[in-house]
């Protein structure tokens, strides 16, 4: 036989019974013996305790809530069963109500209400619930049949959360059963002493008369209804990507249940595991959802974690001091002070130094146990050996649990890691020898955060990446195309998710947590009613409360880099092909790094240097290699690089700038280009990254252009003045030309020192045969001293920077897949 519990969520609603009850007929249909426990209507149980107090506190208004309990039930009737079918039940809750009405009135009058009288004033709350339930299942044609857990469950007398007699109790239930057939309607939550005074059975009540039924039968599954789908891997309503579980050893289930798992409590499997019962949770308003199996021995439900859980509220109560450190019979004081004063403890972390001891509670156990431990430890504290009890206050205790965890290196170190990356910092730890649950306590404040960085760092079976593209130009536009045209690729084949979240141009601002339609931005963009503002867009990049969010800079605005330093603090990651901020003062460069470094994050500006050119990346692995760099000489614009590849005899050089403008390789004003500056930026970073605190001023250009040239107020201007130096130029290039050499401007940092000079090679030089726009750096080091280490190509263009700034956001994915592995 299978025994079923149906919650209060469950049967809120009359029309749900019909569903419950197809349920319940389906099992019947199989097996001929089903029991089904049903809990009071949702929120019936606090309203009874509620009716309880205001008449033990004189207030009237007790009347009025009965007769609103009363027309509740009444109209969950009128809204079951047709006009004649109506009489008998109504009749029955007549006379519970009145029954009720008697109780309460009789608290009124004595003015006290005790754990007695409260069991007996909560336990209509499921009598009234499951005389309906069970006269619908009649009225349905089941053969069903009301049964008082009271005649079946034994307890104490601990009034409010009595203790179930075992051996009492199976012997009634086995009795019962012996002579009952069909389908059994019985009351959760409550019990009856020996005597048969009224008792309930505490939290999760009803789950436990339903595990002790089936245990005292020795049934084949108990099952758990509700209104979700099973054991979920964490809390859905703060969790995003909270999914069901399929299977949960016992001993799992229990320890999510302490530490906060509202779906399940404690003492509701313990029965069921005695006697190695399956329990499953399922949702009643998705039947054939299979739920999640609470069984001995699971299967490994694909990850080391099972689930993380949290208790939102707590305090933590810290006892320390010198006194402590040796001395046999401290902690047992300290609980012993504790269980005295009626304190449960939730969670408890020594330092192996013995030096201190701290425990969580319950907010509203603070005063109580405070002073019970510093009655304890008067005399202590009076002279210094152990300090007054340090209270901390709205904090959140986070469980990870899973059988897995056993043994399983580098457990502790991701869980951690997720948790820094986050800024979360950790107040206490706690870990028992069986390597089931390891628990923290942080601040209340971070336990979204945090629970979201936990499950995500276990159960992410995607790595995504969530960007907020500053710039939508061309570089900006490409980069886009680029991931639209990957992105599916990149989900089948690496389970890497690039999700562009945030844009930004000029103008306005757009923000979507679940991804932005790459193939419609453009018009999204320039439909949305944000207007662009990097304060907004750093507080909702806070507030959607996304993991590994990266700003992508591809614009040239001084504005986006004064905002650098507010990504940073809030951890997020920058890829930049903005060359301001590198460019600006060596203080700045140096801020960022640090603050980048301070707080793990991401800094990543390979396109500053060469586009898609691994320049930065290749001196950077030089250096971390140990390597000298002893020489750097590069063509680091495509501007130049294409005039100068392209200038021969007979050509003159005025026409092959205007060739190189026509083409799209310079600036609208070429002498935004052919002034040095770009190349002086570009050399710049690079000797900042050998770690030479250089500054812009500090490099030596030897311009390319005339005064005059670079003085005229028009670009037409310009182009007059340079025609004017063609016969300038063409003796140079002839004089090279004679020579076996050709023209090139080259960077060059030697000995601290940057220079940008006009020269002269032969072709023994790896710059002599140099085509098109192409860029080219060498490095001369210690390890490559004969032979340059020489990297060449495309160093422009909107595709290879795009494809540049790219490859950074790779690098930062490639780093958080790889923080994941084992």
């Amino acid at each position: 036989m299978k025994v079923l519990k149906f919650g209060g969520t469950s049967v809120t609603r009359p029309g749900n019974l019909r569903t419950i009850f197809r349920i319940i007929g389906k099992e019947y249909e199989q097996d001929r013996a089903v029991t089904a426990v049903f809990s009071a209507l949702s929120g019936t149980t606090d309203e009874l305790i509620t009716i309880s107090q205001l008449a033990a506190d004189k207030d009237q208004e007790y009347c009025h809530r009965i007769q609103q309990l009363d027309k509740k039930h009444r109209e969950y009737v009128n809204s079951l069963f047709p006009a004649d079918q109506r009489p008998a039940l109504l009749k029955n809750i007549d006379a519970l109500i009145t029954e009720l009405q008697e109780i309460v009135h009789g608290i009124f009058l004595l003015k006290e209400l005790s754990n007695r009288s409260l069991d007996l004033v909560m336990s209509f709350g499921e009598r009234l619930s499951n005389t309906i339930i069970a006269a619908y299942g009649g009225y349905l044609g089941l053969p069903v049949k009301y049964s008082d857990a009271r005649q079946l469950i034994v307890t104490d007398n601990n009034f409010g959360a009595a203790r179930v007699q075992m051996d009492q109790t199976v012997a009634r239930i086995r009795s019962y059963y012996q002579t009952e057939t069909g389908i059994l309607i019985v009351t959760g939550f409550i019990a009856a002493t020996v005597e048969g005074v009224t008792t309930t059975l505490g939290r999760g009540g009803s789950d436990l008369t339903a595990s002790l039924i089936a245990a005292a039968l020795g049934a084949e599954e108990v099952q758990i209804w509700t209104d979700v789908n099973g054991v979920m891997s964490a809390n859905p309503h703060k969790v995003k990507g909270a999914f069901s579980l399929r299977e949960l050893s016992y001993e799992e289930a229990m320890e999510l249940s302490h530490f906060g798992a509202k779906v399940i409590h404690p003492p509701t499997i313990q029965p069921a595991m005695d006697k190695n019962i399956p329990v499953r949770i399922m949702n009643t308003f998705n039947p054939d959802f299979a739920g999640t199996v609470i069984k001995s021995s699971p299967g490994s439900n694909g990850g080391l974690v099972k689930g993380i859980t949290s208790i939102s509220d707590i305090a933590l109560l810290t006892v320390q001091g010198s006194g402590m450190v040796g001395v046999t019979g401290i902690s047992s004081r300290l609980f012993g002070s504790l269980a005295k004063a009626d304190v449960n403890v939730i969670l408890i972390s020594q330092a192996s130094s013995e030096h201190s001891i701290c425990v969580a509670i319950t907010p509203d156990s603070i005063s109580k146990a405070k002073a019970a431990i510093e009655e304890e430890f008067a005399l202590e504290i009076a002279v210094h050996r152990v300090d007054p009890v340090i209270v901390e206050k709205d904090l959140t205790i986070l469980a990870v649990v899973g059988e897995r965890m056993r043994k399983t290196t580098g457990l502790a170190g991701r869980l951690f890691n997720a948790l820094g990356e986050k800024a979360v910092n950790v107040i206490a730890i706690a870990q028992g020898s069986s390597e089931l649950n390891i628990s923290i306590v942080i601040d209340k404040r971070d336990e979204l955060t945090a629970l979201n960085a936990i499950h995500e760092a276990f159960f992410a079976k995607q790595t995504q990446i969530n960007l907020s593209i500053l710039g939508v130009g061309l570089i900006g536009s490409t980069l886009l195309n680029q991931i639209r045209d990957n992105y599916q690729s990149l989900l089948a084949e690496q389970a890497l998710d690039l999700r562009v979240v945030g844009l930004a141009n000029s103008r306005k601002m757009l923000i979507q947590e679940s991804g932005i339609d790459l193939a419609s931005w453009k018009n999204a963009l320039e439909n949305s009613a944000l207007a662009r503002d990097l304060n907004l867009l750093l507080e909702k990049i806070r507030q959607l409360n996304l993991s590994n969010n990266v700003i992508v800079d591809c614009t040239a605005s001084a504005e986006v880099i004064e905002f650098y330093d507010r990504f940073f603090a809030a951890r997020i990651s920058i890829v930049a092909a903005n060359k301001l901020a590198n460019t600006g003062s060596y203080a700045r460069y140096l801020n960022f790094r640090n603050l980048a470094k301070e707080k793990n994050v991401h800094y990543l500006y390979e396109t500053n240097a060469g586009a898609a050119l691994p320049i930065i990346s290749t001196l950077r692995d030089l250096i971390n290699s140990g390597d000298r760099i002893l020489r750097i000489e590069a063509i680091l614009s495509g501007t130049i690089s294409f005039i100068f590849n392209n200038v021969q005899p007979g050509k003159k050089f005025s026409s092959v700038v205007k060739e190189a403008r026509l083409k799209g390789f310079t600036e609208p004003d070429p002498r935004d280009d052919l002034n040095g500056l770009d190349f002086a930026r570009k050399l710049l970073i690079l000797a900042r990254e050998i770690g030479i605190p250089m500054e812009l001023s500090d490099i030596k250009i030897d311009p390319i252009l005339p005064e005059k040239c670079q003085k005229a107020s028009t670009v037409e201007e310009f182009f007059q003045e340079l025609e004017k130096t063609d016969a300038y130029f063409e003796k140079m290039i002839k004089q090279a030309a004679a020579a076996g050499q050709v023209l090139r401007y080259i960077a060059r940092l030697e000995n601290e020192t940057a220079t940008i000079t006009l020269e002269t090679i032969n072709a023994t030089h790896p710059f002599y045969s140099l085509k098109g726009s192409d860029n080219i750096i060498a490095f001369t080091t210690s390890r490559y001293n004969e032979n340059p280490l020489v990297i060449k190509g495309a160093g422009a263009g909107a595709d290879v920077t795009a494809a540049g700034v790219l490859a950074d956001i790779f690098k930062i994915a490639n780093s958080v897949i790889k923080k994941r592995s084992f």
